[in-house]
């Protein structure tokens, strides 16, 4: 069985801000919060609310990630995209939460499984968990979600909307 996914920031800060936290519990019933993704997090301030939930969410769990490979350090991504890809490659077959495309590359070429805001939204949608797909999204682009009009809709056609 895989272990717990790891998520990177940029997802972490768009799911509380929107409100759609608890959508996290559909890949499981704990998730990984690397070190560095809950520093640029905590920088953020104390009373931004993805501080306060990654402070009291007892299911999100902050953990140490080992020093970065070369292999993604050649990548040059920022910290916490690094630490989340380093968590995947050291747990292999667990997915990684991330929304950046040169993240996202990078975890495909080291054959480390991951998933975006986006992707999140549609299984929750397909699994009945949510009634419709686009207000979801629409209030993650709200919460400074970049999605495109044209790649939402083509998702939300993978979900019959």
């Amino acid at each position: 069985m895989a272990e717990s996914p790891a998520i990177n920031t940029s997802p972490l800060i768009f799911l509380t801000k929107g409100n759609f936290l608890e959508l996290l519990q559909l890949l499981s019933t704990e998730i990984i919060v690397p070190a560095a993704v809950a520093t640029e997090i905590r920088r953020i301030g104390e009373t931004d609310v993805t501080a306060q939930a990654l402070a009291s969410t007892d299911w999100l769990l902050v953990r140490e990630t080992p020093p970065i490979p070369a292999v993604i350090q050649s990548w040059d991504l920022g910290t916490g995209e690094s630490a989340v890809i380093t968590w995947g490659y050291i747990h292999p077959s667990t997915e990684i939460i991330l929304d950046d495309l040169a993240a996202r590359r990078c975890a495909k070429a080291l054959g480390i499984p991951v998933r975006g805001t986006l992707g999140l939204v549609l299984k929750a949608k397909l699994q009945g968990k949510i009634s419709a797909a686009r207000p979801v999204l629409e209030q993650l682009r709200l919460s400074g979600m970049y999605l495109s009009d044209r790649v939402m809709n083509q998702a939300l056609k993978l979900v019959g909307e």
